[in-house]
C-alpha cells in the first residue's frame, strides 16, 4: 500500500514538473516569435519618455543648469515627492506632483519653480538627504492651474542697466533658480509623458517588497563634465562647448540703398525674438518677447499698404533682435557693426504687449530713461495715435516717475552707447511686470490676449508714421487708413506660439521650409564662423521666417530685367533679395533692404576654426559685464523607464532555485530507487 502511494505521489510530482517545463517552453517560443531583434527586446523592456531637459550652460565665471554628475547614465527608482519625506533610503528620481512647497527637511532650502507644482532643488547643508536626489521629473501643468513662476531674477540682467538700482523688483515673481548649478538631471515631462508617469507611480500603491520597482534612466551627460571644463574660456579652448548666438534681422520701409546708407534721420522700431527658460527646448515666450515681435510684424504689414512712404521726412527701420535674453547679444552686436551716431536715431522698443487689455480697455505704458525733447516727441506720437483710436478704447500712459529707468529691454544697449538717445519702451505694465511667467516654460499663448497685441500693433504703426511724417501731423483720414489685419495677428500667434498649427501653418510654409512644427525661441548656438551673407543654411526657423516676412512686406517692386525667380537663392541686382525660395524651390526677387545681422558676444572672436574670448571692444560699453554665455556639447539626451525586481523578489527566486535543485535531486534518487525495485520485481 505504501509502495503504491509512493508511486502515485512520484508520478504526480513528475507530471507537475513536465507541465512546468511545457509552460516555460511555450513562453520562450512566444517570446522568440514576438521579439525578433534587439530593438524589439529594448522596446519591450524600456519605455521612452518625451520631454524637455535642463542643460548645462557656462560663462566666464562658472556653470549653470543641469547635467549628470559624471560620465555615466543616472538610474534611480521613481519616488513621488509628497510621499518622500525623510524616509527615502537611496538615491531617487523625484516626481514633482501638484502640491504646495514645503520646507519640512531640516537645514534644507527648497526652491520652487511653481508654488503649486514645485521643482524642488535641494541646496542644503544637510548632505545626508541631498545625496538622495538622483534626478527630478517635472509634471506638465496647465497655466491656469499654476501660480506665478519666473526662474530668472527680480531685476533680469540688472548689470546691463544704464542706471544703478540692482534691488529694484521689475519681476516680483523671479526666483533666480535658472542661474544655479545642479549636479543632477532635471527633465520637464510632456503632457502625454506626464500621464504615463503618473499612471506608473499610481500603481505603486501599498509598499510591497515583492513588486518590481520602476526606475528612470537619464542620459544627460554633458561634454564639459566629461573633459572637466567648467567655464566658457576653458570649454571654448577644449572645444567642449559653443557660444550662444543666432541671427537678428533688420529691414526698412521703404527700402534704402544699403551701399550708400540712409540719407534721412532714422526711426528705429524694435523688438526681440528670443526667450529663455529653465528647460532649453520649452522657450516659447508668448508675452515676452513674442507679443512685442508679433505686434511689430503686424505694424509693418499695416504700413506696407500705405502709399507715399518715400516722401516721409524720416526713414523707418525695423529691428528684430535675437540673443537679448543672454546679455543683449543682438542689439549690442548690431550697434557695434553699425557704428553710427545715435543723434540721428529715435527708438521705439516693443516689449510685452500681450496683457494690456482689461475690461475691454487696452492700456499700455511708455517707459523712458529720462524726460527729453526726443522722448516727449515719441510719447506725444503714441498719444496722438491713441487719440485716433479713441473708439477702440486704447490708452497710452507715461510710466511712473518713481521707476528707476527703462525696464529690461533692447533700448538699454542704445542708452549704454549714448545716454542721450531718445527712446521709449512700450509695455503692458507700469512699475512691475504683469507677466507672472517671465522667461518661463509656462509663458505660452494662453498667457496673452490677441486683442491686446492687435491694439499695440495699430498703435505702433500709427505712432511710427507720425514720427516719420515730420513736424506736420498727418491728417486724421490718413491715420485712420492705417489698420492692422486682425486675422494676421491671430495667424501669427498660432504659427509662432503653439504647436497647432505651429510652424506648419500656411503663412510660414509660404515663406520657409521649417525644421520643426513646434516653435521654440531659445537663441541657439553658433556652429561655425558668423557670416553677413543673406543665404544662410544654419539660421533658425524664427529668424528665417522674420527675414522672409519683412523682405516680402517691405519690398517695392519685383526683380529687374523681367527676371523674378531665384532658384539658386540669389538675385542679379544688388538691391534685390530672394524671398520664399525654401518654400517653392524658386523664390522671387524683390527690392528690399532686409538683412541678417550676426548676434553673438562682442567679446568673442572666431579665428583658425575656433572661438576665443577677447578683452572686449572699445565701441561696446557693456563688454566689461558680458558673461559670455556658452552651451555644452552632448551626444544624446534621453529618459527611459524600466522595471527592476526588488531584492526581496531576487531572494525569493534564489530560494525557489535552491528548492527546485533539491526537488530535482530527490526526483533523481526516487526515480533510481523505483527503477531498481521494478527491475528486481521483473
Amino acid at each position: 500500500m505504501s509502495w503504491a502511494y509512493s508511486k502515485c505521489q512520484f508520478f504526480n510530482l513528475l507530471n507537475d514538473f513536465l507541465v512546468s517545463v511545457r509552460t516555460l517552453s511555450t513562453f520562450l517560443m512566444i517570446a522568440t516569435f514576438s521579439l525578433e531583434s534587439v530593438p524589439d527586446l529594448e522596446k519591450a523592456m524600456y519605455l521612452n519618455i518625451d520631454g524637455y531637459p535642463c542643460v548645462r550652460l557656462l560663462n566666464i565665471s562658472g556653470e549653470i543648469g543641469c547635467s549628470n554628475p559624471g560620465r555615466m547614465k543616472v538610474s534611480a527608482p521613481i519616488v513621488k515627492w509628497e510621499s518622500a519625506d525623510n524616509q527615502v533610503s537611496q538615491p531617487s528620481t523625484f516626481l514633482i506632483a501638484e502640491m504646495k512647497c514645503r520646507t519640512s527637511f531640516s537645514g534644507m532650502i527648497l526652491i520652487s519653480m511653481v508654488n503649486s507644482r514645485c521643482v524642488h532643488v535641494l541646496v542644503s547643508s544637510d548632505q545626508s538627504f541631498a545625496v538622495k536626489v538622483a534626478a527630478v521629473l517635472v509634471e506638465s501643468k496647465d497655466i491656469f492651474k499654476s501660480s506665478a513662476f519666473s526662474p530668472v531674477g527680480m531685476f533680469p540682467q540688472s548689470e546691463f542697466a544704464p542706471y544703478k538700482s540692482p534691488n529694484y523688483k521689475w519681476n516680483p515673481t523671479g526666483s533666480g533658480i535658472m542661474w544655479n548649478r545642479y549636479n543632477f538631471p532635471v527633465f520637464l515631462l510632456s503632457k502625454n509623458s506626464t500621464l504615463t508617469v503618473q499612471e506608473i507611480v499610481s500603481q505603486h500603491g501599498e509598499s510591497n517588497k515583492a513588486k518590481p520597482i520602476d526606475v528612470a534612466e537619464f542620459d544627460l551627460v554633458m561634454q564639459t563634465t566629461k573633459v572637466g571644463t567648467h567655464d566658457s574660456e576653458s570649454c571654448l579652448t577644449e572645444n567642449s562647448c559653443l557660444p550662444l548666438g543666432g541671427y537678428s534681422v533688420w529691414s526698412s520701409l521703404p527700402p534704402v540703398n544699403t551701399s550708400a546708407g540712409p540719407s534721412k534721420p532714422l526711426i528705429f522700431v524694435m523688438a526681440s525674438q528670443d526667450s529663455a527658460s529653465f528647460f532649453r527646448d520649452k522657450s516659447v515666450g508668448a508675452d515676452f518677447p513674442l507679443s512685442g515681435m508679433i505686434s511689430l510684424l503686424a505694424a509693418v504689414d499695416a504700413l506696407s499698404r500705405i502709399d507715399g512712404l518715400s516722401k516721409l521726412k524720416k526713414q523707418l527701420v525695423f529691428l528684430v533682435f535675437t540673443g537679448e535674453a543672454w546679455g543683449y547679444l543682438g542689439s549690442r552686436r548690431f550697434l557695434l557693426e553699425l557704428e553710427m551716431g545715435a543723434d540721428a536715431t529715435k527708438g521705439l522698443n516693443n516689449g510685452s504687449v500681450g496683457k494690456g487689455t482689461s475690461e475691454g480697455v487696452t492700456t499700455l505704458f511708455a517707459h523712458a530713461e529720462m524726460v527729453t525733447s526726443g522722448s516727449k516727441e515719441i510719447l506725444t506720437a503714441l498719444q496722438q495715435a491713441s487719440a485716433s483710436l479713441s473708439s477702440e478704447n486704447i490708452k497710452v500712459n507715461a510710466s511712473s516717475t518713481s521707476n528707476p529707468g527703462v525696464p529690461p529691454s533692447s533700448l538699454m544697449s542704445f542708452l549704454s552707447k549714448n545716454s542721450s538717445t531718445p527712446g521709449v519702451v512700450l509695455e503692458d505694465f507700469d512699475a512691475a511686470f504683469s507677466n507672472r511667467f517671465y522667461h518661463s516654460h509656462l509663458d505660452n499663448p494662453r498667457n496673452i490676449n490677441a486683442s491686446s497685441v492687435e491694439a499695440a500693433a495699430v498703435l505702433v504703426a500709427r505712432a511710427a508714421y507720425i514720427l516719420a511724417h515730420g513736424e506736420m501731423q498727418p491728417s486724421p483720414t490718413l491715420l485712420n487708413s492705417i489698420k492692422v489685419n486682425a486675422s494676421l495677428v491671430e495667424e501669427l500667434v498660432g504659427c509662432l506660439l503653439s504647436c497647432d498649427p505651429g510652424l506648419s501653418c500656411d503663412l510660414v510654409k509660404k515663406l520657409i521650409s521649417p525644421g520643426a512644427v513646434c516653435p521654440n525661441h531659445y537663441v541657439g548656438v553658433f556652429l561655425n564662423q558668423p557670416s553677413d551673407t543673406q543665404s544662410l543654411a544654419n539660421v533658425d526657423d524664427t529668424s528665417r521666417f522674420v527675414w522672409n516676412f519683412l523682405a516680402d512686406k517691405t519690398s517695392t517692386s519685383k526683380g529687374s530685367n523681367g527676371r523674378s525667380t531665384c532658384p539658386e537663392g540669389r538675385c542679379s541686382a544688388e538691391d534685390e533679395v530672394c524671398v520664399g525660395m525654401e518654400a517653392d524651390g524658386e523664390g522671387r526677387c524683390v527690392v528690399s533692404s532686409t538683412r541678417y545681422v550676426p548676434a553673438y558676444s562682442p567679446r568673442l572672436k572666431f579665428e583658425h576654426g575656433s572661438w576665443r574670448i577677447t578683452g572686449g571692444h572699445a565701441a561696446d560699453p557693456m563688454g566689461h559685464v558680458d558673461p559670455v554665455w556658452t552651451e555644452s556639447y552632448w551626444n544624446t539626451i534621453s529618459v527611459r523607464i524600466y522595471k527592476v525586481q526588488s531584492s526581496a523578489f531576487d531572494n525569493l527566486v534564489l530560494l525557489g532555485g535552491i528548492t527546485l535543485t533539491l526537488l530535482a535531486y530527490v526526483t533523481v534518487v526516487c526515480t533510481k530507487a523505483f527503477l531498481m525495485k521494478t527491475l528486481k520485481h521483473d
